[in-house]
């Protein structure tokens, strides 16, 4: 963003994670609030925090950065573009989960069990939205680090919520790996917070400041901002999913409820990316040798995610390693540096989010409806699902790249910003994974959607309006994103250039 923006004190950044942060305490208490108030602040916390959303994304577009508690919070173009991801793919999964956690095709014991702790699980839910949203507005460096870790506890709670042996292996994975994996990103926020403070410009407070680093990272020693550069990659690449930090995501992925499977996949991601995209890039001005490093990381994660999906026959596991893939576009696009890379990169975040909401909702409703979530044993659901069908075929195009969805444009972008950059090797993987993406998914969907069916399709039917409403919803902004993708630029265009240091 440019530096004659101007700079607003506010306390929406705060609210925007106070608001769903108060609402998950109250939601605990829902044995004495009642069920119907539960899941009112359960919608209710995540539209607040979209319609917050929206109104400082207009302050931004309009030239404005927000800040509140001292400049504690900022909020410029690339912070509200993910608080608004949060918000409205936290909202959709919101109404989805109101039928979802009454899913008839749980065991007698795990269903009993998943239904007395319902309040624990909209707390732990709004608690995730929480800290994630806080991760994005805060302009703490260390803040950040603790944010991130924040939410690797609440979702990790949520990955086990069914107590089952699976859920339970899944969940201990998760926790275990992550805590190890983000204890890097801990030493490499302390370290650059360390050198900006020696370099005698900040005072402490300021040198806490990731706005105030920005403007010293130039004075920090070579040998220590590529330590630091390590730890961050190390440390919040493992929570992006970003390969080979990437083992945790298909169990967490596949054995969590499927509402969390959404968020983890949907948002959570993209947040790790948010904090690795707002700390590394720092750096880039002075070391533009380090967006080969960043774009070879990415395309490296594109091709070993996409080979990993086509081996699967679990539609979760499937698309939880689709997201390793996809996430290797975002590194790689905003790992170039330029103007037109980190548009491409933010767009397929935005893209991505909405996408792969929609597929793991899908999903969810095949479970829903017939208890299993193998390809091998669904077939024939077109007659039985056809809104989930259309649905899912929607977002495999999507994710694929095809058009006029919205993922032909950002994937479209990022090619050409790797073109542009001369990076023809990347550029050349990056089409091949692709390719390997529309195999993968649009194979899926025939076989789920047009198999001959089993007997698992026998009793299927159409899921509740509240599960395909949100389903409905996100193939819509799939296709109109795709056919307007200008309704998002004035947005974009400000995140963009927060990011891009190495020139348009």
């Amino acid at each position: 963003m440019s530096e004659q923006a101007a700079t607003i004190a506010s306390s929406m950044p705060a609210w925007a994670f106070l608001v769903p942060l108060a609402a998950g305490a109250l939601a605990f208490f829902g044995r004495w609030l009642g069920a119907r108030l539960t899941q009112f602040l359960a919608v209710a916390a995540p539209l607040g925090v979209t319609l917050l959303g929206l109104e400082m994304a207009r302050r931004v577009v309009d030239g404005a950065v927000l800040t509140g508690w001292g400049n504690e919070l900022r909020v410029d173009g690339l912070s509200v573009l993910l608080v608004l991801a949060i918000g409205i793919v936290g909202t959709l999964t919101a109404l989805y989960s109101l039928r979802y956690v009454k899913q008839p095709g749980l065991p007698t014991r795990v269903g009993a069990a998943a239904a007395q702790r319902l309040p624990t699980f909209y707390g732990l839910f709004l608690w995730f939205i929480a800290t994630m949203v806080w991760g994005c507005v805060t302009n703490n460096i260390v803040m950040l680090y603790v944010a991130v870790e924040a939410t690797t506890l609440t979702s990790g709670l949520l990955v086990a919520f069914h107590w089952d042996k699976r859920g339970l292996e899944a969940g201990y994975k998760y926790l275990m790996l992550l805590t190890i994996g983000i204890t890097f990103a801990l030493f490499g926020c302390v370290l650059v917070y360390a050198a900006a403070a020696a370099t005698n410009r900040l005072t402490g407070g300021q040198a806490l400041l990731i706005s105030e680093v920005r403007g010293v990272a130039h004075l920090i020693p070579p040998a220590t901002a590529l330590i630091a550069v390590a730890f961050l990659v190390v440390g919040f690449g493992t929570k992006a999913g970003i390969a080979p930090f990437h083992p945790w995501l298909p169990d967490a992925h596949a054995e969590a409820p499927t509402p969390i499977s959404v968020l983890l996949s949907g948002v959570m991601i993209k947040m790790a990316v948010y904090a690795l995209a707002r700390t590394v890039s720092i750096f880039y001005p002075r070391w533009p040798t380090l967006a080969v490093f960043v774009v070879a990381l990415g395309v490296f994660t594109m091709v070993l995610g996409i080979v990993m999906a086509l081996a699967q026959d679990d539609l979760k596991r499937l698309l939880a390693y689709s997201s390793v893939s996809q996430i290797g576009y975002v590194v790689a696009g905003i790992g170039v540096g330029t103007y037109l890379g980190c548009y491409g990169g933010l767009f397929h975040l935005l893209n991505h989010a909405l996408i792969k909401a929609l597929l793991f909702m899908c999903v969810g409703a095949l479970i829903y409806a017939t208890g299993t979530r193998r390809i091998s044993e669904l077939a024939g659901m077109r007659d039985r699902m056809p809104i989930t069908s259309a649905c899912f075929v929607i977002g495999a195009l999507a994710i694929a790249g095809l058009p006029p969805f919205n993922g032909f444009l950002s994937k479209l972008t990022v090619y050409l910003a790797l073109a542009k950059a001369g990076m023809w090797w990347a550029l050349a993987i990056a089409i091949a994974a692709g390719f390997l993406t529309m195999v993968v998914l649009l194979r899926a969907a025939r076989t789920v959607f047009w198999g001959h069916a089993p007997a698992t399709a026998a009793a299927a039917r159409e899921v509740p309006a509240t599960m395909w409403g949100p389903m409905v919803a996100l193939a819509v902004a799939c296709v109109v994103l795709g056919v307007f993708p200008r309704l998002t630029f004035p947005l974009l265009d400000r995140a963009a250039n927060v990011l891009a240091t190495l020139g348009r």
